[in-house]
């Protein structure tokens, strides 16, 4: 899954979520993909960079500092992030090997979660391989 930065004909600003660039590409020339604003199909993406967090997640606690409260979408966003952890196979620091076994169709294809590093990363956006960069929280934190 990716989020795109997407522009309108109308010049409106918004984003998307695709199971990759080209699923984007394939929905956006048969006029599926629309602005949320003005509903005009004539839509395209952005130039964006990936966003990768460098060093380990540090997970807010009670005793350490409260977490802020959430907008009810990025609230649905969170729990959509956290149902998509808990659903995947854990393959830890093969990730990116793994990855490029899916998509090169010598695995089966599945959802899976992992460490990369940044340049792991990078590479494998390179490659067209739809990667999403989020912090997990440990299995004993999902819920």
């Amino acid at each position: 899954m990716i989020v795109l930065n997407l522009l309108c004909d109308q010049g409106h600003r918004f984003e998307g979520w695709f199971a990759s660039g080209e699923a984007f590409r394939d929905q956006s020339q048969r006029h599926l993909v629309h602005c949320p604003q003005c509903q005009s199909a004539g839509v395209s993406q952005l130039p964006s960079a990936p966003h990768v967090k460098r060093g380990a997640l540090e997970i807010a606690t009670p005793e350490k500092e409260a977490m802020p409260v959430l907008s009810p979408a990025m609230a649905q966003l969170h729990q959509a992030l956290a149902s998509m952890a808990r659903n995947a196979e854990n393959v830890g620091k093969r990730f990116p090997e793994e990855a490029r076994r899916i998509h090169y169709d010598e695995a089966p294809a599945r959802s899976i979660r992992g460490v990369a590093t940044a340049d792991e990363t990078r590479e494998l956006l390179e490659e067209g391989i739809a990667v999403l960069p989020a912090p997990v929280p440990p299995e004993d934190e999902l819920h």
